[in-house]
């Protein structure tokens, strides 16, 4: 399970990597249409939204009284529906300003890293109880690594979407 989980992680980081790369320090700053992040702003979503797993995983845990991965399909069913629009919550709205692309990119493998890391260290079985999504129970640390990872790719496709905008490919 471990060696599927970390190969999910770099692969979902590379085309994240890969799709940020291709834009220019412009690029990443531009508003590609109205009421749109810029790809900047995307980026810091997700850095927002995968930031503080070590903590999460490192606080208080239990063990797991039902299948480490049931919310998996209904994570997937959500956030890989490209036609639907989400509110994100106010805590993880990124802030209106220039970002640095050599910036985003470093927090993005530190991410990475703390991720591929919490598999070596934890059991991915076990239950978080710090923190849950509303509407969700508690979710596994398995759970939680898929989240950051749907979420991850749901914005790496809008970030092709928002580079295809800007550079009319």
């Amino acid at each position: 399970m471990k060696t599927e989980v970390q190969k999910n992680i770099v692969e979902t980081f590379k085309k994240l990597n890969d799709t940020l790369s291709s834009f220019s320090e412009d690029e990443l700053n531009t508003i590609p249409y109205k009421d749109s992040w810029t790809a900047g702003q995307t980026a810091q979503h997700i850095i927002l939204a995968c930031s503080g797993y070590p903590e999460l995983f490192a606080g208080n845990t239990q063990k797991t009284i039902r299948k480490h991965n049931e919310f998996v399909p209904l994570l997937d069913g959500i956030f890989l529906d490209f036609n639907s629009k989400m509110n994100s919550p106010e805590f993880l709205v990124p802030e209106k300003k220039d970002y640095n692309k050599n910036s985003l990119t470093l927090s993005i493998l530190k991410i990475e890293s703390d991720l591929l890391q919490a598999t070596e260290k934890y059991d991915l079985t076990l239950t978080c109880l710090d923190f849950h999504v509303p509407g969700f129970e508690n979710f596994t640390i398995f759970e939680w690594i898929h989240f950051g990872l749907i979420h991850t790719q749901r914005h790496t496709n809008q970030l092709n979407s928002i580079f295809k905008m800007l550079t009319k490919i």
